[in-house]
């Protein structure tokens, strides 16, 4: 099985179901324990009733990642096609879901060159500007300052910005793009 990696397309629906059979699992588990000290025993009351109901407690943690990564939006494949040929020298980050406090931010595809953050959305739920405001104090918080970050909800405003930002001439540092990236995975789902 191929491993997703985050910023690739597909990774969320990799990550989901990764994550159902993982829960599965987590739960079988405990239930297969429950059911054999009650077997054993003749009664709930046995120690494997205390460990099967211990070993909720990871599989409830991981039903609540379930319960995210479905929430999260994931791009589509005729974005994903509309947007490769307009990438050229940049690189792209697909499937991108930023949580805060108030709103959750699922941003289909994302480019980072120098200092500026182009981004896409789908989701006609996601609150563009808000979204803007949330990655700029993050990475703020993390000490990138005087970053541009312009999410879009077109489609071809966003593919006309990144072939402008592809003509641009730009003399950035391909590491600190990187770390900006870093910063932008570490805080998506």
């Amino acid at each position: 099985m191929k491993r997703a990696v985050k910023g690739n397309f597909g990774y969320l629906a990799a990550r989901r179901r990764w994550a159902v059979a993982r829960t599965v699992l987590y739960f079988g588990i405990s239930l297969s324990l429950f059911t054999a000290g009650y077997v054993a025993a003749g009664s709930k009351e046995n120690l494997l009733t205390i460990v099967a109901v211990l070993g909720c407690l990871p599989a409830c943690k991981s039903l609540v990642d379930v319960i995210m990564l479905f929430r999260a939006a994931q791009c589509s494949q005729k974005v994903r096609d509309t947007v490769l040929p307009a990438l050229g020298r940049l690189t792209g980050m697909f499937d991108m879901y930023f949580t805060s406090y108030r709103k959750n931010f699922p941003i289909s595809h994302m480019v980072v060159e120098g200092k500026i953050i182009l981004g896409y959305t789908e989701s006609g739920k996601c609150d563009v500007k808000a979204c803007q405001e949330h990655l700029q104090t993050m990475l703020k918080q993390s000490g990138f300052k005087d970053i541009t970050i312009k999410i879009s909800n077109d489609l071809e405003t966003y593919i006309g910005q990144l072939k402008n930002l592809n003509q641009m001439k730009t003399d950035n540092d391909p590491e600190k793009d990187d770390e900006v990236r870093v910063v932008l995975y570490d805080i998506s789902l």
